[in-house]
């Protein structure tokens, strides 16, 4: 079956918070992390049919959706899970939220690399743990030379992790895929990464939204696999929103084996945490039973987007920079930097363009802008061009 991410989808005028920002202004936005093509047309008859049915109760997940989710884990990352294991939650932000709350106590700690997902660093302040921060490494390998990363690579920064854990660290938050740098973590890696909460007695919370949208050869290794030790202490956060552009259902699943921590994560939600809808579980369930042919070609245009914003930024758009490859994703970590701009987002949106500001991820100010290239290749194209127009005007 052939997919059409060509023809645009318009978006202006509608509940998207995506394109009310913007409202009544001529620019376009790659901003918030939701794509602009519509859902797998599988996913879509799924909800109709369950509109159809015209009643809209209470929900609880059906055993075909839970054993789609399994299934998934398992043919796709070899990843054998019970169904006991999941927990269903209203959305990836909640968990973290709910991890914080859960593991930590007011005044102890949760530990994380920046730049990061602005929630990894509010959603302890929110719930009265303190946030330390690490800055990952930007390191060159040679022999890695492209003309989209000269060799570097975003990498944990070991040193200072050690540096940084106090007695009062109870937590570590992972991305991996990460989240605004495009980074696939390798087992070595993250088996490093295990040992070092092993060793500091830390809960791992690993957000692997991003997992389902690798973009060239490299292999997503999720932390509950590396061994029964680290599994005991490991809530894994998953959702089928970032890969099928359902992100608006709220629908995400935490995965923790251990049936303390379980307990004990479930206990943290009590009386603040809403239920998953009837339309989020239908859509999960035929997104991952039924999405695989739709993810395949959206993997290869997002490649091709991607290929497209590094090809253009290396030729036309003096004093932009992508550090390191993009491996995963459909975000661009844009240093801009050489700039020299007080403000990169409003001058870019004076020319067209909406961007996130990396100082929300934990960059310097004026430093990085997060681009968001899951739109159309007329639109990535368009917005290109203004920055290049924007660039002249600096």
């Amino acid at each position: 079956m052939t997919y059409d991410f060509d023809t645009p989808v318009e978006r202006r005028g509608t509940d998207s918070q995506k394109w009310q920002k913007y409202a009544g202004r001529d620019i376009l936005p790659l901003w918030v992390a939701d794509m602009d093509f519509r859902s797998p047309p599988e996913l879509i008859e799924a909800l109709h049919a369950r509109v159809d049915h015209g009643v809209f109760g209470y929900a609880r997940p059906t055993s075909a959706t839970t054993e789609a989710v399994v299934s998934t884990l398992q043919a796709r990352y070899g990843w054998k899970i019970e169904p006991s294991w999941l927990v269903w939650l209203p959305g990836l932000v909640v968990g973290l939220n709910v991890t914080a709350r859960a593991f930590a106590r007011p005044g102890e700690a949760v530990l994380c690399n920046t730049p990061v997902y602005p929630p990894f660093m509010s959603a302890p302040s929110l719930q009265e743990r303190a946030a330390i921060t690490v800055p990952l490494a930007l390191r060159r390998h040679p022999g890695r030379e492209s003309v989209a990363s000269a060799g570097l690579r975003w990498e944990i920064d070991w040193d200072a992790m050690e540096r940084a854990v106090t007695p009062k660290t109870r937590l570590f938050f992972l991305c991996n895929p990460h989240n605004p740098v495009a980074r696939v973590f390798g087992r070595d890696e993250l088996t490093r990464l295990a040992e070092f909460c092993l060793r500091h007695d830390l809960i791992l919370c690993s957000d692997e939204i991003h997992c389902d949208l690798i973009l060239d050869g490299q292999k997503h290794v999720p932390t509950g696999t590396l061994g029964d030790e680290i599994a005991r202490r490991t809530i894994t956060l998953m959702a089928p929103s970032k890969t099928y552009n359902i992100p608006g259902f709220g629908t995400s699943i935490a995965i923790i084996p251990d049936a303390t921590l379980r307990a004990q994560f479930v206990r943290a939600t009590a009386g603040i945490v809403a239920e998953v809808n009837c339309l989020g579980y239908a859509a999960c369930e035929a997104a991952f039973l039924k999405g695989e042919p739709w993810r395949q070609a959206l993997l290869a245009y997002l490649r091709a987007n991607r290929d497209f914003l590094l090809d253009y930024a290396e030729k036309e758009l003096p004093g932009v920079r992508v550090d390191a490859p993009i491996e995963a994703t459909y975000l661009a970590w844009l240093n801009v930097t050489a700039l020299g701009l007080e403000d990169p987002v409003k001058h870019f949106e004076q020319h067209g363009v909406g961007l996130s500001d990396g100082r929300f991820f934990g960059a310097a100010p004026g430093s990085h802008l997060r681009l968001n290239f899951g739109c159309t290749h007329a639109t990535l194209a368009g917005a290109l061009e203004r920055m290049k127009r924007a660039i002249v005007h600096s």
